[in-house]
């Protein structure tokens, strides 16, 4: 692990740890895709805006899987450069299994509370019935979804970044498969669609508690170590709620913005839909590389190896913003025709691309701003993750677009956060007291 994290070539480990997180990632973007456009060939808008209101509940499930996952691998990784292997096994079988007991109270609540969180939502008359189909499949399946990611993050600490991929793929690539039977063979509608979800993650689930227990020596699934101090539970969820907060920040602001748009339509909100999926093609690769790479920023944090943390600092920033220069401008240029792949309506088309040019342009930033939050995380600046998370930032920017400039001010809202969140992520990473002096020039 040494050899690897402290003193191989920073492009080859960064490589090696990022590549098989943005397969597992490129591998969920495409199912994400398929799903909407298999959702999207259905030419029913109701359904398609039923499954988009209902897709923060994901990104929700997500952020409390961060918690453990992030939380649990961001502290892991620096115990690792400490030497502190023991301690790392107590720390990895509490998250696991207090991702598990997370996820069952949660189930619970989310059926208990389902119809006013629909509402909340913006589910209306004409798209409750598909929004409450596919939600009530998703909060029975919230431990699976909740549990998949933690093992994921915990294992890539010692290296097994290969082991995390595979596991998601093939549980995502059934997922796929199971989508258009489900869909169009069964005509299961929404619920279909949220079976063939949570019936991937399941598969993921077995296939990363095999690989921890064959390969992992220092992440244990053995719960009679679960129970760790209550300084060891704070560190954990010191980072992990700030990683929490930025997946939360996304299904609140997903929910904000379906809620803004609804009043313009179903049509609107289903060009959201259909626009936020295309714009995964950047964001997922770009997180990928990113968080691939927070193991290696945790571990020369916590071996105080400062040159090679600037050093692989300024690697990973190059890489997010070239892809996202990329990918971002070919995306732009040819917005309608991607947008009309999913559903080749004239409205649809043109509210589609209007949104995915507003929502792709500031995607440099986001890059930048990934490189601040994974930072953030690894060395416990709480609130320097918090503010990267956006949420309050975009919370304002939405409200005040909103009421100034109407729908454009909702569609531009996103890009104006983004910059905002750049600006103020800049001068806090500058004035960072953890890096101020050991990543000066």
């Amino acid at each position: 692990m040494d050899e690897l994290f402290a003193k191989a070539p920073i492009k080859k480990v960064y490589f090696k740890l990022a590549f098989p997180v943005v397969l597992g990632m490129i591998t969920t973007m495409i199912y994400n895709l398929a799903d909407t456009m298999f959702v999207a060939k259905t030419g029913n808008t109701d359904l398609v805006a039923g499954v988009t209101i209902g897709a923060p509940l994901f990104t929700f499930l997500i952020a409390v899987s961060d918690i453990f996952g992030l939380g649990g691998s961001s502290l892991i990784s620096r115990l690792f450069g400490e030497k502190r292997y023991d301690l790392s096994k107590r720390i990895s079988s509490f998250c696991l299994f207090g991702s598990v007991i997370v996820g069952i109270i949660l189930t619970i609540l989310l059926l208990v509370f389902a119809k006013p969180i629909l509402i909340l939502l913006g589910a209306k008359t004409s798209t409750y019935s598909y929004a409450f189909d596919f939600y009530r499949i998703i909060a029975l399946g919230s431990v699976f979804i909740i549990f998949s990611l933690v093992p994921q993050n915990l294992i890539r600490t010692e290296g097994l970044a290969f082991e995390a991929m595979l596991s998601t793929m093939i549980g995502t690539i059934l997922s796929i498969i199971l989508d258009p039977i489900f869909l169009f063979g069964l005509e299961w509608g929404a619920t279909g669609v949220g079976l063939a979800n949570i019936i991937g993650y399941l598969v993921t689930d077995l296939l990363l508690i095999f690989f921890t227990i064959k390969n992992a020596h220092y992440i244990s699934l053995n719960p009679k170590i679960m129970k760790i101090s209550r300084q060891n539970i704070k560190d954990v969820i010191a980072i992990g709620i700030p990683g929490s907060i930025t997946n939360f920040a996304q299904s609140f602001g997903m929910a904000l913005l379906n809620s803004s748009l609804a009043a313009y339509g179903a049509n609107k909100v289903a060009a959201m839909g259909i626009t936020q999926k295309i714009y995964s093609i950047v964001i997922l690769v770009i997180v990928g590389f990113a968080f691939g790479a927070q193991s290696l920023i945790g571990y020369n944090y916590g071996a105080k190896n400062w040159q090679r943390l600037k050093d692989i600092l300024r690697f990973d920033t190059l890489v997010l913003v070239a892809y996202a220069i990329i990918v971002g401008g070919l995306l732009i240029i040819f917005a309608k025709p991607v947008t009309a792949l999913f559903m080749n309506q004239a409205s649809i088309v043109s509210a589609g691309s209007y949104m995915l040019i507003a929502t792709i342009i500031t995607t440099p930033f986001v890059g930048i701003i990934l490189v601040y939050t994974t930072v953030f995380q690894s060395i416990g600046n709480t609130c320097g993750a918090f503010v990267m998370a956006k949420g309050i930032i975009y919370f304002i920017v939405l409200e005040i677009l909103k009421s100034t400039l109407g729908y454009h001010g909702i569609v531009w809202s996103q890009a104006a956060s983004d910059i905002l969140t750049w600006i103020i992520g800049y001068f806090m990473f500058k004035k960072s007291l953890d890096l101020k002096d050991k990543l000066k020039k």
